[in-house]
């Protein structure tokens, strides 16, 4: 049937993945030999095993999901290794479509002896390098039949960490033991903040801030400072907000950290979350910083298949607040957040919300369109805006050969 939106038709159109951590989305097959080779323990040393132990489709709380972390990690402690498996993430991308991904890590996890912050970034960044540049030497690129493929490069910040995670973060605890914790957070992230200003000045393309961690307890605005270092410096600022926590994190996310997006952003209308007495009707409050999200035009982040893992309380995905952020005309990007960890690629992502949030022709074409547009892309304006019009009109070409739609889009494009 020619009118229905296909899992063909969103396989072949070109989508971006604005939230997608580089140590949640290894190959599965690349685990089990780095590990192999650095002598890591796994569970098993088979796919099948790991599916069945580790990255499962079903997790029953956040802990859970979170624990096969501990083995990509281990196997990211040299910096080739993180070349490849950027590499690799380039190419599983192309592979289904993608042409735009913001890769985002914690680069302090990653430090060892011989590597500092600035060698970890650097290791990512050849490797996507690498990838993209296999695509865009292709035939179809060249000739124009395709859209070349893009890249950034998102630094994350800790909102907590243990010694145990890795040498910097022992080291930092260290150094300021008689410290308040929170204080120890910070400077963490504002030293790491100053890095990535340091890198994105010197040409590489890293262009944005994010805070990743345990949300509840720890509140964004302890990271004002690294927040207000990056606003200085135009680094644009996405923030894990209302993912755990209530729409009161969302605003003071905006308020008081300048987040150009929010990652996640779940929680976004849980007005019975909201906890400041001070507000008294809160129905309100969550229509209200909607629509402002709305007019504003900050993105979320949104990651469904993520959250059905990690949240217990969201039976489905009909269940899940993307319709109404949909509703309330959001710029929602369609996104996985850890490719290996949920199983999942970005056209399945697409395809779950346009079969379960009822999704309309002109409603897949604004989400696919929100994800370039919101991207923070690593040129200039007016190469992103030349880069999205490539986008639009490949996607109506695509719509016209799968579903058979003539005419123009109904999608406007930044002026």
């Amino acid at each position: 049937m020619k009118n229905r939106i296909t899992s063909e038709f969103i396989r072949s159109i070109p989508k971006s993945d604005l939230h997608l951590h580089l140590d949640g989305s290894l190959r599965l097959k690349t685990l089990i030999e780095l590990a192999r080779r650095a002598k890591c323990k796994l569970p098993s040393f088979t796919e099948e095993g790991m599916r069945k132990l580790v990255f499962k489709d079903n997790y029953k709380d956040l802990p859970e999901y979170l624990h096969g972390f501990m083995y990509t990690c281990a196997v990211l402690q040299d910096l080739g290794n993180l070349s490849r498996v950027a590499e690799e993430l380039v190419e599983d991308n192309a592979a289904e479509g993608v042409r735009y991904i913001e890769v985002r890590f914690a680069p302090q996890l990653h430090v060892t002896a011989n590597a500092a912050v600035r060698d970890v970034v650097r290791a990512v960044c050849e490797g996507l390098t690498a990838g993209a540049k296999a695509h865009n030497s292709s035939r179809a690129v060249r000739a124009g039949e395709d859209v070349p493929f893009h890249f950034g490069v998102i630094l994350c910040a800790m909102r907590r960490f243990k010694r145990g995670m890795s040498p910097y973060f022992a080291d930092i605890l260290r150094l300021m033991e008689h410290a308040p914790k929170d204080e120890v957070y910070a400077a963490a992230s504002l030293e790491l903040v100053r890095a990535a200003v340091e890198l994105k000045d010197e040409g590489l393309p890293v262009v944005g801030f994010d805070l990743a961690g345990e949300e509840a307890g720890y509140p964004p605005a302890d990271h004002r400072d690294a927040y207000q270092y990056a606003h200085d410096h135009f680094l644009h600022k996405t923030a894990h907000a209302g993912e755990a926590y209530g729409p009161e994190s969302i605003w003071q996310a905006i308020t008081q950290c300048h987040a150009n997006r929010i990652g996640h952003g779940t929680f976004l209308f849980a007005h019975e979350m909201i906890k400041d007495p001070k507000i008294g009707d809160r129905k309100k409050y969550v229509s209200d910083l909607a629509n402002y999200l709305a007019g504003q035009r900050i993105g979320i982040e949104v990651c469904v298949t993520s959250n059905l893992q990690t949240i217990p309380s969201i039976k489905s995905i009909a269940a899940h607040p993307v319709r109404k952020m949909i509703d309330y005309g959001l710029s929602v990007s369609i996104c996985t957040d850890n490719r290996l960890v949920s199983n999942t690629t970005v056209s399945r992502e697409f395809g779950l919300v346009c079969e379960h949030a009822k999704v309309t022709r002109t409603e897949l074409k604004r989400l696919v369109i929100a994800g370039f547009k919101g991207g923070f892309f690593p040129g200039s304006f007016l190469e992103k805006r030349r880069f999205v019009q490539a986008v639009a009109a490949r996607y109506d070409a695509l719509e016209r050969k799968h579903l058979g739609l003539p005419g123009p889009s109904l999608v406007s494009i930044p002026a």
